[in-house]
Formats: C-alpha cells, structure tokens, sequence
C-alpha cells in the first residue's frame, strides 16, 4: 500500500503546464540543437511572447552546432527588434548559425559559461542545376560571405578583413579566446553574475 505522504510529494513536483508556466516567469529561452525553421519560429513566438509581457532583460542559453543560415537570421534580428534587452549566454558549443544568433545580442549582453566552445567559418551549401542557376547560387554565397565578414566585424571589434582571414578554415575559440576575439563580453560560472 503506498504512503499517501509520497502521493502528496509527487503531486507538488511542477509538471506539464505547470513547468512551463515557471519557465515563461523565468524569462528564459533555450536555443539548442540544430538551426532551423521550426527553432526559429518557436524562439521568435517566445521572443515575443516575452516581450508583451514586460521590459525586464531575456535570457537566451545557445548550445548549438548550427544550422540554416536564414533561420539564424531571423532570431539574431528578433533579438535586436525587440524592447526587451537579451542576454545570450553560450553553453557546450555555440557554432555557425548559433554564433550568428549569439552576436545579436549587444557585447555587454554576451556571456559563456567556462567550458563553452564558439566556432565561426564561412558560409557553405551546396550548388547544382543548370549552369545559370549555379552561378547565381555561387554569387549569393559569396554575398552572404561578405555579410557574415561585416556582421562579425561589427560584433567583435575586428575588420572585415581579419574575419574573412580567420573563417576561410574553421576558426574555433575557447571561452577566453572569445573574450580575446571580442565575440563574448563575459565568462560567467553562476547564474548570479547575471544580475
């Protein structure tokens, strides 16, 4: 016969609704896995969501090895589009598109923990179809290429020409190489020093 003291005890644990509901008061959004359409959508929805609930600072955690270009895209502008100030804050590895997504953030607003590693490099996709479709193909590579240089630029303190150096082989940085680089403002190990 079970003890109705651990019946009680099971029922006070935060489930289901109940845990989303301290989540959204946590004023928390995780980014993590791959970049893509449906990430970028249930990131925006929250973004939003939060947002329209007050001015008090978001909290953004990105563990992520990257993904869709365009999906990062649309969080990284999300973040600057809102009233709200967003912290990211990197954990595990923040690559690619999830570095795309962590510089939306102002550098002050940007934190690692420790063990986190960043990963930055130049656009890749595949080019195929007719000779005329993959040379426009190529050219819009080449356009975002230049992009991403003067998006980072702008982030890091560094020049175009320095990123596009770096990236032209995966450039992968430590939690202090970032601080070095300029891509991260801060190396936290406790949720305090957000405050």
């Amino acid at each position: 016969m079970a003890d109705k003291s651990d019946e009680k005890d099971d029922n006070e644990k935060p489930k289901g609704p109940q845990i989303d509901q301290l989540f959204f008061k946590s004023r928390s959004v995780i980014v993590a896995g791959e970049i893509n359409d449906k990430l970028a959508s249930r990131v925006t929805t929250q973004l939003l969501a939060l947002a329209e609930d007050g001015d008090d600072p978001i909290n953004m955690y990105i563990s992520s090895p990257g993904g869709h270009v365009e999906s990062g895209d649309m969080v990284h502008d999300m973040i600057k589009f809102i009233r709200p100030k967003v912290r990211t804050i990197g954990s595990g590895w923040v690559a690619s598109a999830g570095a795309l997504i962590f510089v939306g953030a102002e550098k002050e607003d940007r934190y690692c923990l420790p063990n986190t590693r960043f990963l930055l490099h130049q656009p890749s996709g595949g080019i195929g179809g007719k000779v005329s479709d993959m040379q426009i193909q190529a050219e819009q590579i080449r356009i975002m290429r230049e992009r991403f240089d003067k998006l980072f630029a702008e982030a890091t303190g560094q020049t175009p020409e320095k990123i596009a150096q770096d990236t032209q082989r995966d450039f992968w940085l430590t939690a202090q190489g970032a601080i070095d680089y300029g891509l991260c403002g801060k190396i936290i190990s406790s949720m305090d020093e957000l405050k």
